[in-house]
């Protein structure tokens, strides 16, 4: 059984992992895939005022490390980041299955400085610690580092594709070059590192990317990368069969540094789920019902302050 979605009533940060069906190299880097990744990517922080502070994109999976409001605007985000991603992609792929596993898994991260560290020095090893590059910044896909090291500007594509139909309706110039726009992805520090200046969030962000490069060489020894088939984008596609061992894995609830911060977030979800369960109930019977704020109740609005 899923869990609710819960995110604090002062906001929260969370990182995001999707993963796409049988875990095929659907997202595979590729410039036009790199593109209309960024594009649909800035397009939605742009409508739903997300801050992401880092991401990464492997050939079958994704990470977003994202500061949000509520649930509402985390939903409504990776809704209309999946739903966009699958089409175009899968456009480009000529793929007409279902796009993704199942829905997205949002793991809450406490407030602790460590906790945060390492999650944001998790997501920036995809690539690296897996032995596909030597560097997190090598990664051919869509990968915050090269941004974060003030190395690259995020941008990317959006195809109106509303457009660009009524044009083809009308029987006008229908090309996708004709309906294409820029967008940008805009990141955020972390929120422990808020009052770092931009010259020294780069400078640490230069540490833990060297800490990164350390670790994968001692795992790895003086190997290279070792799986070119999930990047090379001149290859069909392929797909990575998951250990018994990672299909019966649950994604976890939180990520803290300390049992307290962890014991602090359960108890609050334990609350929260208690709430939401006894409003059900009363909603069933048809009775008035009161549900916690930060829930989507079964067929009613989002309850908000």
């Amino acid at each position: 059984m899923r869990r609710i979605r819960f995110v604090p009533t002062d906001g929260a940060l969370v990182e995001v992992t999707c993963r796409t069906l049988h875990g095929t190299f659907l997202l595979k880097p590729s410039p036009t895939v790199n593109d209309i990744i960024l594009g649909t990517l800035g397009r939605a922080q742009r409508k739903y005022g997300v801050r992401c502070c880092a991401f990464a994109f492997l050939s079958n999976h994704f990470h977003l490390l994202l500061e949000v409001d509520d649930a509402r605007q985390l939903a409504r985000f990776m809704g209309y980041l999946n739903s966009n991603l699958a089409r175009e992609v899968g456009r480009i792929a000529q793929w007409r299955e279902r796009f993704w596993s199942k829905r997205y898994q949002a793991a809450l991260i406490s407030g602790e400085e460590a906790a945060q560290i390492g999650r944001l020095k998790y997501i920036l090893s995809q690539g690296c610690k897996e032995g596909l590059v030597r560097r997190p910044q090598d990664w051919p896909g869509v990968h915050a580092s090269r941004a974060l090291l003030g190395l690259e500007t995020l941008q990317g594509i959006w195809i109106n594709r509303t457009e660009q139909h009524i044009a083809r309706k009308a029987k006008r110039n229908s090309e996708s070059r004709d309906f294409t726009t820029p967008e940008f992805v805009h990141l955020s520090p972390l929120p422990c590192h808020r009052h770092f200046t931009s010259e020294a969030y780069r400078a640490w962000i230069h540490e833990i990317v060297e800490e990164i490069v350390a670790d994968a060489r001692t795992a790895r020894g003086t190997e290279p990368a070792t799986r070119p088939e999930a990047t090379a984008s001149d290859e069909p596609l392929g797909h990575h069969e998951l250990s018994a061992e990672q299909r019966s894995r649950k994604s976890p609830f939180c990520h803290a540094a300390s049992s307290l911060a962890r014991k602090l977030l359960e108890e609050a979800y334990r609350w929260f789920f208690a709430a939401y369960r006894n409003a059900a109930e009363h909603l069933k019977r048809g009775e008035p019902a009161e549900f916690p704020l930060g829930s989507f109740p079964p067929a009613l609005p989002f309850v908000n302050a």
